[in-house]
Parts: structure tokens; C-alpha cells; sequence
């Protein structure tokens, strides 16, 4: 399976970080062809400028973007591997998102339509690989808001048959190095049986 792997933490020693290379390692022993995308060494840039706020309903995309367009299209499958940050994906992650997810490349709404039509479709599996550093009952009262922008926002751009993966720890803060390695272990298997 064509897989995009994209990755989102500024720090090169995290548990994210080894959270990528587990990934990665999944991937390549069962064999995915994978493109990985480092947003933070790419010093991608997530704020959407006004005058692409101003054609977000044209399908264009700004040229110093066309690359990560490229890789959407080219993936069936879709790893995101990040922190949550504030319940949420990190801000250089939900900008990619902002900046990449746009018309002509993720939707498109036809001339008279009242809803947006998904363009990739090539997508069939989308995981995501996240840490959280508050125990998971308080992200359940916080309603996950970045589990959602996942299973309901960005998967309804894909196919209409694509599956998602929720592959998280919780409670980070507070866990042992014993709870770490076997979720880095989860995350590891997780990708070999993609």
C-alpha cells in the first residue's frame, strides 16, 4: 500500500519521534512503499495567508504546497503522527491540514451543489498515532476534538470506505517507561498489519 506518513513534532528526541520510527519500521517490514513528511524539518508554514483565504473556495493551491498535494493524491493510506496539544493537533499540523485540504485538491463543490464532494478517494486507511498527556476520561469529557477532526472531518474527503486507526497513550504525564515501550510496541504492530 502507498502510504504518506506525516509527521509533526519540533523535537528530534520525543516519545513522538520514536513514535515515527516504530511507525516507519511497521510499515517497511510489511512491505508499504512510504513517503514520509517531516512538517517541522520542512519548516512548513502554517498559517493560511489572506489571499489564499480569499480563493478557498476555487480549486488552486499555493506552489510552495503542491508537493504535499502530490503526496495526498499518490496515498491509500494515511499516518498522522503527532502530540495533542490543547485537544487538538498541533498548530503546524491543522495548518497543513488548512493549507493542503483545499478545493481541487480534498473537495470540490460543483456548480448548484449544496455539499462538498471528497476528491480523495485514494484514500482508503487513515491512522492516527498521538500522545496525550492527560488521562483518557478527561479527553472523553473534552469531547476528543482532535479524534473527530479525524473520523469525521478529514475522512469525509476520502473514500467512502476508508477505515481509521486511533492508535493513542494517554496519561502520559504520569505513565511509566513500562507503559511507554509497550504502546511504542502497539504502534509498531499496528503499522505491520495495515
Amino acid at each position: 500500500m502507498r502510504t504518506l506518513v506525516v509527521y509533526c513534532h519540533p523535537n528530534p528526541t520525543s516519545l513522538v519521534a520514536a513514535a515515527r520510527d516504530r511507525a516507519l519500521a511497521g510499515l517497511e517490514a510489511a512491505g508499504h512503499e512510504v513517503r514520509l513528511c517531516d512538517l517541522y524539518a520542512d519548516g512548513f508554514d502554517p498559517a493560511m495567508t489572506a489571499a489564499e483565504r480569499r480563493t478557498h473556495a476555487e480549486p488552486c493551491i499555493a506552489p510552495e504546497l503542491q508537493r504535499y498535494a502530490d503526496d495526498l493524491r499518490w496515498a491509500e493510506a494515511l499516518v498522522l503522527v503527532y502530540p495533542t496539544w490543547w485537544s487538538g493537533q498541533p498548530a503546524m499540523l491543522k495548518g497543513w491540514i488548512d493549507r493542503v485540504w483545499v478545493a481541487g485538491i480534498a473537495w470540490e463543490l460543483p456548480e448548484g451543489a449544496n455539499r462538498l464532494r471528497p476528491l480523495l478517494r485514494n484514500v482508503r486507511r487513515i491512522v492516527a498515532i498521538t500522545t496525550h498527556g492527560s488521562p483518557k476520561y478527561l479527553n472523553a469529557l473534552e469531547g476528543e476534538a482532535g479524534k473527530r477532526t479525524m473520523t469525521r472531518s478529514i475522512r469525509a474527503m476520502c473514500s467512502p470506505l476508508t477505515r481509521t486507526t486511533w492508535c493513542a497513550i494517554y496519561g502520559l504525564d504520569t505513565c511509566t517507561a513500562t507503559k511507554r515501550a509497550r504502546w511504542l510496541d502497539r504502534v509498531e504492530r499496528t503499522m505491520r498489519r495495515l
